[in-house]
């Protein structure tokens, strides 16, 4: 699938292997970067979610139109499904804490 990045440090994050953000550590840098070549490898969202280790999992209320994935118990990737003529786009949100 393609990905698209709502956030320039996000795109940088996964881009520049020496960019460290500050708010998060390297193991959920790492987990980052993993699950975006996951996701560049997946033909659709179906194989998002069968991979159940992932926790793809569409948002309710105000974010329905968002899905999350795991990056560890803390921290989650926030992701927007878009339709395109040449199909489905991965638009990366953000990187928020879940507690």
């Amino acid at each position: 699938m393609k990905i698209r990045f709502a956030d320039h440090r996000l795109q940088r994050l996964d881009s520049d292997p020496g960019f460290r953000a500050k708010e998060f550590g390297d193991d959920v840098v790492r987990s980052f970067r993993k699950r975006l070549q996951f996701i560049r490898a997946a033909e659709d969202e179906r194989d998002l979610y069968q991979m159940k280790s992932l926790h793809f999992e569409k948002l309710k209320g105000d974010r329905a139109h968002q899905r999350s994935m795991r990056l560890n118990k803390q921290w989650r990737l926030i992701l927007e499904l878009v339709e395109e003529a040449n199909g489905n786009v991965v638009v990366v949100v953000s990187i928020e804490d879940y507690h």
